[in-house]
């Protein structure tokens, strides 16, 4: 490839995250914000995977719309759980700082649950957008393979942080493509845990049947 088709390659990838990113704004914007937040994301998520996964002819406002609408309901019961969660564990935190000294016992608990909530919120969209399972298995499988992924987790960690320099050094970043770089990010990280369970399990089946 020479130097104008990779120059040529990398405008289009640029114009796709920012279209991608700006459907994010309008779909989220659409939806009243909170209630377009989650189906918005896992839209994004959607568009993301089908790239990932090889399938680069399709019809991106398509693609985006239908998942948007037909995730709106499901993906707003997600929204509101974790909503809870969070809630609750805030108010935890508070409530073990307003009692300094006297409910200890309980900080490692919390620090476990609060823990094991970041890790599956990490893990969260690429497991609803890659796989069709039931409600609270979503949030069960992202929590697994999140724990089963160490190295996978270490390096979301370091791209959600990298884009946030990013964004703190150019906030016009923000509205240009950070959504859908961090989804693209996120759905890479997601796809290399799952393809590795896969082969792990695949592993374990062959010394099975020798």
């Amino acid at each position: 490839m020479g130097g104008w088709e990779r120059f040529n390659n990398l405008v289009w990838k640029v114009i796709h995250l920012a279209y991608l990113n700006l459907l994010w704004v309008i779909f989220t914007v659409a939806g009243l914000g909170i209630f377009g937040f989650f189906p918005a994301t896992a839209a994004v998520h959607t568009v993301a995977r089908k790239r990932l996964m090889g399938d680069e002819e399709f019809p991106m406002f398509k693609v985006f719309w239908e998942s948007f609408r037909s995730e709106f309901v499901r993906a707003n019961g997600f929204m509101i759980v974790f909503a809870l969660i969070g809630y609750i564990l805030y108010y935890d935190i508070l409530f073990i700082q307003m009692n300094s000294g006297k409910l200890t016992f309980l900080v490692p608990v919390l620090l476990f649950i609060s823990l094991s909530f970041i890790l599956a919120v990490l893990f969260f969209f690429p497991v609803y957008v890659h796989f069709r399972l039931r409600f609270f298995s979503v949030i069960k499988q992202a929590l697994l393979i999140a724990l089963t992924s160490p190295v996978e987790v270490v390096m979301m960690i370091a791209g959600w942080m990298a884009v946030y320099g990013a964004v703190s050094l150019l906030p016009g970043l923000i509205p240009l493509c950070s959504v859908s770089v961090l989804a693209y990010l996120g759905m890479w990280t997601g796809l290399r845990a799952f393809s590795k369970i896969e082969g792990k399990k695949a592993g374990s089946l062959a010394k099975g049947i020798d």
